[in-house]
């Protein structure tokens, strides 16, 4: 597959992901009609990856997060060549989810998109008030989980056309355990895209949503390389 290819399918599923995930927070969580609480929007990330997993899979691998990237990368199953142009893609397609969806949300009167555009924080911007040792321990596990996750359900010896599922699944156990905490991260570009919108603080935060995705995929990269290996002996 050309790389040109993978990029675009990359930029449209990380797209979708911002669009579909960020937008159910910030448009339907608390809408008095449907509101739709944790539990809707963890499903509502859920719902984004597996769909394109089944969407773009097989066109680009269905990555849309840095730290997944990498983390394929460090458990030596994605070239070192393609990293770059891979993040390049997923953080523009993130902002561009961003974009549609800050479009849509101040349609509406009143909406304030510094209150919050389903941006990730610590402290004082944790929905729970959770500090930032909290948030970069939460960050860093839920990620290497999340990568552990991937690396296995798309191993060579797991059973085949079920990797998306498990996938989206994980995505959501995830969200309904770190929302509360971080309002669930673990991937740079969907951090990226809305606190370049949300313009104050989710920026000066940005770092960490950056470098605790990053440490747990690496982590769990080495982690299952350690079990692949002599896998025949």
């Amino acid at each position: 597959m050309a790389l040109t290819k993978k990029l675009g399918a990359e930029f449209i599923g990380t797209f979708w992901l911002v669009l579909g995930g960020c937008g159910s927070a910030v448009l339907a969580v608390t809408s008095p009609d449907v509101g739709i609480g944790l539990l809707g929007v963890s499903l509502a990330f859920g719902l984004t990856v597996l769909t394109m997993a089944y969407a773009i899979g097989h066109i680009s691998g269905c990555h849309l997060n840095p730290a997944v990237s990498i983390g394929i990368w460090s458990a030596g199953r994605f070239p070192v060549a393609e990293l770059g142009p891979y993040i390049a893609a997923q953080v523009l397609g993130g902002l561009a989810g961003a974009g549609i969806l800050y479009v849509i949300a101040t349609g509406q009167a009143g909406f304030d998109v510094t209150a919050g555009f389903a941006s990730n924080g610590y402290a004082e911007h944790s929905p729970g008030g959770y500090s930032l040792t909290a948030a970069l321990i939460t960050e860093i596990v839920m990620t290497f989980m999340f990568l552990i996750i991937i690396l296995g359900a798309t191993d060579k010896r797991a059973p085949s056309g079920f990797a998306p599922i498990a996938i989206g699944l994980g995505v959501t156990l995830i969200c309904l355990i770190s929302i509360p905490v971080t309002n669930a991260s673990f991937n740079p570009a969907r951090s990226t895209g809305v606190a370049i919108f949300q313009g104050d603080w989710a920026v000066s935060q940005l770092w960490l949503f950056w470098f605790a995705p990053i440490l747990g995929a690496i982590l769990a990269g080495v982690v299952y390389r350690w079990f692949a290996t002599g896998e025949n002996t």
